[in-house]
């Protein structure tokens, strides 16, 4: 686990927790992850975020992109592609933190979804 970052604190508060109910993501009318092990990651004034397990993601539509990115609360993400079965193609829709900062370690292992890209909901 990556040890180096700033750590979360009152001016810039970042917390995860279990969400409630199922996650549902879906590009059109085609599911693309389904989980109710899904968590809640809140940073500062952000809108909060879904972490939905990989092993929740169907695995047939991920393709692994190039691009990195490096958040100094959370650590270095990676990046998917969507291929679909339509053809349609989202390039770096989704991310995840392979190796997150320690206050965050429960996302490891778990995937976000751009909401603009794919329609994320809550069943309860």
């Amino acid at each position: 686990m990556a040890q180096d970052g700033t750590v979360p604190g009152p001016d810039h508060p970042v917390t995860v927790e279990p969400a409630s109910g199922r996650v549902v993501v879906r590009v059109g009318a085609q599911v693309v992850a389904r989980t109710t092990a899904a968590l809640t990651l809140r940073e500062a004034s952000y809108p909060p975020v879904r972490y939905v397990p990989l092993a929740d993601v169907d695995s047939s539509v991920l393709r692994p992109s190039p691009t990195t990115t490096h958040c100094p609360y959370k650590g270095t993400a990676a990046y998917y592609t969507l291929e679909l079965d339509d053809g349609v193609r989202l390039p770096d829709a989704l991310w995840t933190y392979g190796e997150p900062y320690p206050w965050v370690a429960e996302i490891a292992g778990h995937v976000a979804f751009y909401p603009d890209r794919v329609q994320v909901t809550v069943e309860d």
